[in-house]
């Protein structure tokens, strides 16, 4: 058993880097008396739109609530259809549950994302929406992507939960389809201290309607013009994702660096993400994938003291809530193969040159 340790992550690290203007913050709004819909979630706004080169930005309670909020401005719902991937985080098919529609899955490439490929046959004239997600960090091929969409007469939404700052042929992700909702939970690279959310689009139509939505359907304190949901974030929230979005860029440059690090050291024994040339990763997770994956996730923990984890270790499509959506084992020959041979090393922006050598050395170690 060695007697160094590498947690999965280690969120107490950021947190002490920007304390003191966290404290500072704390009293700003608590002085301020601006609790809910406040000037800081203006600003906020204001700037994570600049930041996602996209005219308009919603704060919300949560990520889901983000894609939940733009499929209703979009009319989407009951009777609809919306294609999307059977290997991302629950939230993203829950999403398009909560308005009424069905799912729709199609299988991935080896980079985890969206294969544009299966597209057209999920097609159906139901189908309304397509629903890649940026898995990892990593945008989906958003070119192949928009074209079927723009082909077939549907749109697209980014779910870009995990990929804040990401690029894809210089173009943020969020402003590549008629919206996108990112997630500041606390395990994303852009987070607050609680459950965020933050909706993007250039569509002015899909701004003004999410702004009614997530306000109670409310056009002023006393008039409820549409039933809508309470879903706000907070302006305590926003005050610090303001904070936190100084930099940024910062933190998604140290993400870049580790898996650079990761690849450069274990590309040659194991299979580690490339980006590709129109590519720019934020790496929210980085994931491999090996042969004996559970042996080495239980070799790593228990004698080196590295925590490790799976993102996520069953596909949607096999959840007990989604057994009435009628698919079964084997109708995703790659993201049924992948997700029996994927772990997700730690990666966070404050993780030590010492630690991340100690994870390449135990992991090479293994394989020898």
């Amino acid at each position: 058993m060695s007697d160094k340790s590498v947690p999965f992550v280690d969120l107490t690290r950021q947190f002490e880097d920007l304390e003191d203007d966290f404290v500072d913050i704390f009293k700003s709004i608590g002085r301020s008396g601006q609790y809910v819909l406040g000037d800081a979630l203006g600003e906020f706004e204001e700037k994570i739109a600049a930041y996602c080169d996209v005219k308009y930005a919603v704060g919300v309670a949560n990520g889901t609530d983000a894609l939940v909020l733009g499929m209703k401005a979009l009319g989407i719902g009951p009777g609809d259809e919306v294609i999307t991937v059977p290997n991302s985080f629950i939230s993203s098919v829950g999403a398009i549950m909560s308005v009424g529609a069905d799912p729709r899955f199609v299988d991935v490439k080896n980079d985890l994302n969206m294969d544009p490929n299966k597209i057209k046959s999920a097609i159906t004239d139901r189908t309304k929406a397509i629903l890649p997600v940026h898995l990892t960090g990593r945008p989906a091929e958003m070119d192949a992507i928009s074209k079927i969409a723009q082909q077939n007469g549907l749109v697209v939404l980014e779910d870009a939960a995990q990929a804040i700052g990401a690029m894809y042929s210089g173009d943020k992700v969020g402003s590549l389809g008629v919206l996108g909702g990112f997630s500041l939970h606390p395990l994303k690279n852009l987070h607050v201290y609680g459950d965020g959310g933050i909706l993007t689009t250039n569509n002015k139509d899909v701004y003004e309607e999410v702004l009614l939505l997530r306000n109670h359907g409310l056009k002023d304190r006393s008039t409820c013009v549409k039933w809508g949901l309470n879903s706000r974030l907070d302006n305590l929230q926003a005050a610090i994702a303001l904070r936190k979005l100084e930099v940024l860029d910062i933190l998604n440059n140290r993400f870049r660096e580790i898996a650079a690090m990761y690849r450069e050291e274990l590309g040659d024994i194991v299979e580690v993400p490339v980006d590709t040339g129109h590519e720019h990763s934020v790496y929210h997770n980085f994931v491999i994938q090996v042969d004996q994956r559970n042996e080495l996730m239980d070799y790593l923990q228990r004698e080196h003291n590295i925590s490790t984890a799976i993102h996520y270790p069953s596909l949607i499509h096999t959840q007990p809530a989604a057994k009435s959506l009628g698919y079964v084992e084997g109708d995703f020959p790659n993201a049924e193969r992948i997700v029996k041979r994927m772990l997700s090393l730690p990666i966070f922006p404050e993780l030590t040159k010492d630690e991340i050598l100690h994870v390449v050395s135990a992991i090479r170690q293994f394989y020898k």
